[in-house]
């Protein structure tokens, strides 16, 4: 962080007031389609012209935010660094002058690759600033009322972020020379569901096994050819997470059992308005009262977050207790959900719904 005098810092908070203070402009999904789909240099150009406006009020917006949270979460160490890293993006892009060529188009996408690059630990800093709320409220039991809107305020933080995520990525993922047939960006048209899974599972099986020694099989049911548009990032991510879930919950159910330990099965459906994948475990399920909470970044049962230098970056199977939630906002974020059905005493489904991209006129967040 860019240490400021008095009234330079002063100016700077003036400044993010203002930006903050201005309308954003939702963008379209068939719009980012439509123009993506002909990555020349002009449309460049005006991606880029469109993004050095609206990316610092929507970083600016974040960045109040953060300073204006109840319970004395703004003044937590963590939350302070993540504040500074969107003033610090913020005045990149301020400072950054006029688009006018190919040069500055080129230098600008440079800048905010950047920026991307600095935030990409925004989640689990965030994290470690709630557990340092919970510690010095004197965790869970004793949240006082109204500790909900901490909740709501992450949930709408973290919608953002993939919002801003998405505007860059896909602006950067344009200037691929060679991009895959089919691929827009960061959106693919024609992405297969079940290779997504089969990759998420390799990926999940191979930490479990890291940790465990072991690790559950993992079934996948559906039609192999099927494919349908979609953000192929996104979709690693929440597949990866809800099977990583599952074999944890089924690992630590049979790892001392002579029983063999029940496959995972992952289902793709393939709907008229949605695309669905179920994820079945028999892990043993989740008590009724403690269902609510699984969507909440405030009861995580992770015993080890990484800590403020980084320290503990290797993911693990218990991670920092932010992945069901984040999974849902990535779900939610193109119209789609995240539902997670438990039978206590035998298992769990997650369904993840996924809303077909190609229609979309509904403004991204």
């Amino acid at each position: 962080m860019m240490a400021y005098s008095e009234p330079a810092a002063r100016a700077v908070a003036e400044e993010v007031a203002r930006w903050g203070g201005m309308r954003q402009t939702g963008v379209t999904l068939r719009y980012m389609m439509e123009f993506g789909a002909r990555p020349t240099e002009r449309n460049l150009l005006r991606s880029a012209q469109f993004l050095r406006r609206e990316l610092p009020i929507r970083i600016a917006r974040r960045a109040l935010d953060l300073d204006s949270l109840p319970f004395g979460l703004s003044t937590k160490p963590a939350i302070l660094k993540v504040r500074d890293w969107y003033l610090d993006s913020f005045r990149d892009l301020r400072c950054f002058p006029e688009v006018r060529n190919r040069d500055d188009e080129l230098a600008f996408t440079e800048m905010i690759k950047m920026i991307r690059v600095r935030h990409n630990h925004v989640v689990p800093t965030m994290a470690l600033g709630v557990r340092q709320l919970k510690k010095d409220l004197g965790g869970t039991k004793a949240f006082p009322p109204g500790i909900d809107e901490i909740h709501q305020f992450l949930d709408r933080f973290y919608m953002s972020r993939i919002g801003i995520r998405m505007l860059i990525g896909q602006h950067v993922a344009l200037h691929e020379p060679d991009p895959e047939p089919g691929v827009i960006g960061l959106i693919s048209k024609r992405l297969s569901p079940m290779l997504v899974a089969q990759h998420a599972t390799e990926d999940a099986r191979a930490i479990c096994m890291r940790e465990y020694g072991s690790a559950p099989d993992v079934n996948i049911y559906g039609d192999p050819d099927f494919t349908f548009p979609y953000v192929k990032l996104h979709l690693q991510l929440m597949m990866f997470e809800l099977v990583k879930n599952s074999l944890r919950a089924v690992q630590e159910r049979y790892m001392n059992s002579d029983k063999h330990a029940p496959p995972v099965r992952i289902i793709v459906a393939d709907g008229a308005e949605d695309v669905t994948i179920k994820i079945s475990d028999e892990g043993g399920g989740i008590p009724r009262s403690g269902l609510s909470r699984i969507f909440t970044y405030l009861y995580s049962t992770a015993e080890n977050p990484p800590d403020l230098d980084g320290r503990n970056e290797g993911v693990t199977m218990a991670g920092y207790g932010y992945g069901i939630p984040i999974s849902r906002l990535y779900a939610r974020y193109f119209g789609g959900d995240l539902q997670i059905i438990s039978m206590e005493g035998y298992g769990t489904d997650a369904y993840l719904h996924l809303s077909r991209l190609g229609d979309s006129e509904e403004p991204l967040h």
